[in-house]
């Protein structure tokens, strides 16, 4: 079995949210998210370990929809897993719900509905947080 050695180009943060939030979402409007357990999923084809480091940054202007959710108070990335897999199919993969149809998913062909799912109000992570190589 050989390896892949390309680098990861998606990857998914695990996000909780310790209380409801109520906040705008840039053109998504004024979104309500329960409390819980999200998943988001997101890709980079370049500089992607920046933009990881940007998602962990509490100060930076806002601008994909992602950005609005992880300023809102009460919210923090919990696990953040790195994958070579496809953006799509890694967010496929997601048990879970969309709450926010649209979220994320602005320049998504592949029919997802939103690159961010809800797990529920006490969902473990699934997450290993390896590169897969797949």
């Amino acid at each position: 079995m050989v390896l892949s050695t390309r680098a990861p180009t998606s990857y998914q943060l695990v996000i909780e949210v310790g209380s409801p939030v109520r906040c705008d979402v840039g053109r998504l409007g004024v979104v309500d998210f329960p409390a819980g357990t999200y998943v988001y999923t997101g890709s980079a084809r370049r500089g992607f370990e920046a933009r990881l480091a940007r998602h962990l940054r509490a100060t930076k202007t806002l601008r994909w929809h992602i950005d609005y959710l992880l300023a809102a108070p009460g919210v923090r990335i919990v696990q953040i897993a790195r994958s070579r897999r496809d953006e799509c199919r890694l967010n496929q993969s997601v048990k879970g719900t969309v709450r926010v149809p649209g979220f994320g998913a602005s320049d998504c062909t592949a029919g997802c509905g939103a690159h961010l799912r809800y797990l529920g109000p006490r969902a473990e992570s699934l997450l290993t947080g390896r590169v897969d190589a797949g």
